[in-house]
């Protein structure tokens, strides 16, 4: 049996990564709630934090789920982009599903002792000001701008920012101002004068606040986990559906979310036996 978990994990961190690898592009969509509910984004802030160090204790999670991002962030996002053009909405309560299926795994991880009574007010207050703040987002920054190299820099700040801030989709935004598809295109077309910015932007980012995000991570667990869910929770409130062409879609999608939710839990627990074993042999 222990074999048998052996061999999934690597399959299993490698879907998890193609999914990260999608959503990170996908309109909506944010990676960094997709690192949270699989269960890898302390360790992944703490790569960009300490890369040499980090990758040397983790290389057997960060192998297969870098070679899934690669794959899903080419190849899966195109048959996701079908899916949504197809079903907008039972694709989005996938999505949905995929990352409420994990919330009884991160809530157990914080529940218990007098940090975890305190952790509450944090959570719901970022649960509402989250959800405000993505409302006033969305309806706010419509204009459009010309893309150039600066733009772009840009662009990979805010898609470098998605990963660090749980719920803040990258592609929602820059489709918003009239850079996703000139970005999207550049990247397709491996423009030079678009990839180049986008990775200063993006690694600028990361390198400057994963450490901040590590550093409350250890020593604040608890309300900073409850505040990450406060903003993964406000952005899975932001892509629900909430109108349907006829009771069909409306079925699908209930079908879709209930789908999505499933594998979240059965992955969650997978994960979470994994962990337990290696504890155990550590322990020994």
């Amino acid at each position: 049996m222990k074999k048998n978990r052996k061999f999934l994990q690597p399959i299993l961190h490698f879907v998890q990564g193609a999914l990260v690898g999608t959503g990170a592009i996908l309109p909506g969509i944010s990676g960094g709630v997709l690192c949270v509910a699989f269960g890898f984004y302390e360790t992944l802030m703490e790569l960009f934090s300490h890369p040499i160090r980090t990758f040397r204790k983790h290389y057997r999670l960060f192998l297969p789920l870098l070679a899934g991002g690669a794959v899903g962030f080419v190849l899966l996002a195109k048959v996701v982009e079908l899916f949504f053009a197809a079903a907008a909405a039972a694709a989005i309560a996938l999505f949905a599903g995929l990352i409420c299926g994990t919330v009884p795994g991160m809530m157990q991880k914080t529940t218990g002792g007098e940090e975890g009574k305190k952790g509450w007010g944090p959570f719901i207050i970022t649960l509402a000001a989250a959800f405000v703040l993505f409302n006033v987002l969305e309806s706010s920054m419509g204009g459009t701008v010309t893309p150039n190299f600066g733009w772009y820099i840009f662009c990979g700040a805010i898609w470098g920012l998605s990963l660090v801030v749980p719920g803040l989709s990258s592609s929602s935004l820059l489709i918003f101002m009239g850079l996703y598809e000139p970005m999207a295109g550049g990247i397709g077309n491996l423009d030079p004068m678009v990839i180049i910015p986008l990775l200063l932007g993006f690694l600028a980012v990361l390198l400057l606040c994963s450490r901040i995000m590590v550093r409350l991570l250890k020593n604040h667990y608890v309300v900073t986990s409850r505040v990450i869910m406060g903003f993964m929770i406000a952005s899975v409130l932001m892509i629900l559906p909430t109108s349907f062409t006829d009771i069909w879609q409306l079925l699908l999608s209930i079908v879709c979310f209930a789908a999505g939710f499933l594998v979240a839990v059965w992955m969650d627990r997978v994960q979470a036996k994994q962990e337990n074993e290696e504890s155990q042999a550590d322990g020994e």
